[in-house]
């Protein structure tokens, strides 16, 4: 079992419908049940929009999945955690500021220490507890983790090795008792019966601490696969904050979802982009342990590229489904070798089917372009031109090389 579990406080980007279809492949190649999950237990930046937004998009990819699950609808299994964990003392209550917490980064970074939260709320007695309780703080929960090394054998970087010094302690519920990402996503996960996880390397120290939890809670640790994170040209990874290459704006630009599917399925391959496969292809290809463990970089001038290529291979059935206009059998067979985008073929039925619009400034005489457009013909063929020609000459002294 695979999931595909974004938060819905924004667009996805191409980096968020990477993680799709590679959990998808990855289900798919492997027999496996693939659900999309909803992270939406933030709930001051979760909006419906974007959660229609998730299911529309992957609708258009033809990525199919078997169920979904909102978070925000299983607040209480994540409070019956909450309690467990707590009773067992494998939580603990810290009451630090945000500030404070900032200032003691700051000091272990300047002393050349990594910034690893010291633990010094572990060392609190009941009393103090209490007495911070008492006068109206209240606690946000960490994870206490324990002496042991955490090792995985991760499905791309191989043996992956962490020890309790180089990790925090991650905070899993907050002050008001909401549950984070760290919690929710490992009781989800154990529940659903989530086998493999596959997501983006940025993810790598967040496994470390649920690979804890999985075992605190007595379930079976999943296998996972961190894969390298997609960058921009600047050399930054792709934010859904600041809509960079949003699913929205390829949808705008009519890039063809075949073409968004080859390009992200195959970046960080040995695949050669240059074929534009069906998703059968693309399934019967697809070897998860080929992808680099180096960072990809997105190259929209190469979707434009693999777009154009594909344009080309259409019939004028499955051209129209994308452009505004209906196109006639042969004015698509006319002009679809020189169309690079939807948008060219709406300029060409323009320029043949359009009215035109005279300048004042124009000297060719106007008499003559109405009769030029009068005789155009009806039904574009390959024997089209020459009978416009033959037309033209019998009520013009023009000859055919002046026009």
């Amino acid at each position: 079992m695979l999931r595909f579990a974004p938060s819905p406080t924004g667009y996805l980007h191409a980096g968020n419908l990477r993680v799709a279809i590679l959990n998808y492949f990855f289900a798919k190649k492997n027999n496996l049940e693939f659900f999309l999950r909803v992270d939406d237990t933030d709930q001051d930046r979760s909006e419906k929009k974007y959660v229609d937004s998730i299911i529309e998009d992957l609708n258009w990819l033809g990525i199919e999945y078997k169920k979904i699950v909102k978070q925000s609808e299983r607040f209480s299994k994540y409070t019956d955690v909450f309690n467990f964990l707590k009773k067992k003392e494998f939580i603990y209550p810290c009451f630090e500021t945000s500030e404070e917490l900032s200032l003691k980064r700051k000091v272990q970074l300047k002393m050349g220490k990594p910034p690893i939260y010291d633990r010094s709320s572990l060392k609190l007695s009941k009393e103090k507890i209490k007495e911070f309780i008492k006068s109206g703080q209240k606690p946000h929960w960490r994870l206490k983790l324990d002496n042991e090394p955490i090792n995985w054998k991760d499905l791309i970087h191989g043996k992956i090795s962490f020890n309790n010094l180089s990790v925090s302690d991650p905070v899993v519920f907050r002050s008001d008792e909401m549950p984070l990402f760290t919690i929710t996503s490992v009781v989800d996960d154990i529940e659903f019966n989530v086998t493999h996880i596959l997501r983006g390397d940025d993810h790598i120290t967040n496994t470390a601490a649920q690979i804890k939890l999985f075992k605190y809670l007595d379930a079976n640790v999943p296998e996972f696969g961190h894969f390298p994170l997609i960058q921009s040209k600047s050399g930054s990874s792709l934010s859904k904050r600041d809509n960079s290459l949003s699913i929205k704006e390829f949808k705008e630009k009519n890039i063809f979802p075949i073409v968004l599917l080859n390009y992200l399925n195959k970046i960080g391959t040995s695949n050669s982009l240059e074929s534009l496969d069906s998703i059968e292809i693309l399934l019967d290809k697809f070897i998860f342990s080929n992808f680099s463990k180096s960072s990809v970089l997105f190259n929209f001038d190469e979707i434009i590229r693999l777009n154009a290529k594909y344009i080309k291979t259409l019939n004028h059935k499955s051209i129209n489904n994308f452009s505004k206009k209906s196109l006639d059998e042969n004015f698509w067979k006319i002009i679809k070798n020189n169309i690079n985008s939807v948008e060219e073929v709406e300029e060409w039925f323009e320029i043949i089917y359009g009215k035109v619009n005279f300048s004042e400034k124009i000297s060719i005489e106007k008499n003559l372009i109405n009769d030029l457009k009068e005789k155009l013909p009806k039904k574009l063929d390959l024997n089209a031109w020459s009978f416009w020609i033959e037309e033209i000459k019998k009520t013009s002294n023009i000859k055919p090389k002046e026009l």
